[in-house]
């Protein structure tokens, strides 16, 4: 498979594609969420990768790859040696080496944008320069542990070695809806203050919807799809919101043109902390966006079970109904205390949606829609209570 370049991917590609870091040695982290939906099997797989303090030589340094797989399993593997992590800075592209068995004298290159990754030398069975982009095939066949990703591609190995489960993944992705309207410049999911770094952490919706076509191999079981839905976001900064919730679907009962991100959380503004959320909805080609700068935005969050959203605008309203009797699972997120267990993430949700239109005459219902493959989340700080922006 060629790796596209930046040019046939524009029309889709987000602000704060590339990687983040800036080469200092201040407390950081990004990590990187990739998902597909399997709606004949009423199953999902979620992709959770990061690295944090990437200077090495810290408490915390070092990255990992986590699956929160079939009704809601979870596999983890770390990466300690940050010097096997590699990204572009232009383009989402990244990938974390672990256990490696190389024989060729040169790795296979691409060109990633303006990127070359994957131009150095291997000798061997060891490795003699930076790990890099490989090609689908190289990669399986010398990469016994790691993971690589791009705008068009998930590839990767974890093995739990305590119980040996594993996971083998390699699909390719035909992005269609990035964040924005189709056709248009896509658009900063924080705004465009989003660039002068005063949140903390950033956060991107880098692919609000796209077709996956591979295969997953889970302990043996082999999931082949084609044209599954698949979504893609990331964080980066110094550490987590201190709280946070999140509904994300793009799967829908009779709705294969609709993609849904919601959330909200405490996050760090300067030397202040705020609570804000927001809802973002592509729907046959357009982009419904509720944010605090032009909606107003209400949510009330059980502290777990019930996740509950309405937003209004000049022009739209909505409103969302998350639900799970399901326990949910919990996943490690970058913390100032390293990767550690911080929030609890169920793939299997139901969600109910309507998306209203307002003008001077009548309320008009433009959408509703349903779902039983809706991910859900809670995170961070307490919740031993319900967390409402109307108390």
């Amino acid at each position: 498979m060629i790796v596209p370049s930046t040019t046939s991917l524009l029309s889709i590609q987000t602000p704060h594609s590339g990687y983040h870091w800036d080469g200092s040695a201040r407390r950081f982290f990004e990590g990187w969420y990739y998902r597909v939906t399997l709606p004949a099997q009423k199953q999902t797989f979620a992709f959770m990768y990061s690295i944090e303090d990437p200077v090495g030589e810290r408490e915390h340094s070092g990255g990992g790859a986590q699956i929160l797989g079939p009704n809601d399993e979870y596999l983890v593997r770390t990466f300690p040696n940050v010097n096997q992590f590699w990204a572009s800075p232009d383009v989402l592209a990244l990938g974390h080496w672990g256990k490696t068995d190389f024989y060729s004298k040169n790795t296979d290159s691409r060109t990633i944008g303006s990127t070359n990754i994957g131009s150095g030398n291997i000798g061997s069975g060891n490795i003699t320069s930076k790990p890099c982009y490989l090609s689908p095939e190289k990669f399986k066949t010398h990469i016994k542990e790691g993971y690589q990703a791009t705008a068009t591609l998930n590839q990767g190995l974890i093995r739990d070695r305590g119980t040996n489960k594993y996971c083998y993944w390699e699909y390719e992705i035909k992005p269609i809806y990035g964040w924005g309207n189709q056709g248009n410049i896509q658009q900063s999911t924080a705004g465009w203050v989003s660039f002068l770094q005063i949140f903390e952490p950033g956060w991107q919706i880098l692919m609000a919807h796209g077709l996956a076509s591979g295969v997953i191999d889970w302990n043996g079981k082999i999931y082949e799809f084609t044209n599954a839905p698949a979504y893609g976001e990331k964080n980066w900064g110094g550490a987590f919101p201190q709280k946070w919730f999140w509904l994300n679907c793009n799967s829908f009962d009779n709705e294969s043109d609709l993609a849904l991100t919601a959330g909200g959380g405490k996050r760090g503004v300067l030397w202040w902390m705020e609570s804000v959320a927001m809802i973002g909805l592509h729907y046959q080609g357009k982009f419904y966006e509720f944010v605090p700068w032009s909606s107003h935005v209400t949510w009330d969050i059980q502290p777990w079970g019930k996740w509950e959203m309405s937003a209004r605008n000049d022009n739209y309203e909505i409103k969302l109904i998350g639900t799970t009797d399901l326990p949910g699972t919990p996943l490690r997120a970058p913390t100032q205390d390293g990767l550690i267990f911080c929030c609890r993430d169920t793939m299997q949700g139901k969600l109910e949606l309507e998306l209203r239109e307002i003008n001077s005459k009548k309320i008009k219902t433009i959408l509703t829609a349903r779902s039983s493959l809706c991910g859900l989340e809670i995170g961070g700080g307490s919740w031993n209570d319900p967390w409402s922006s109307l108390s």
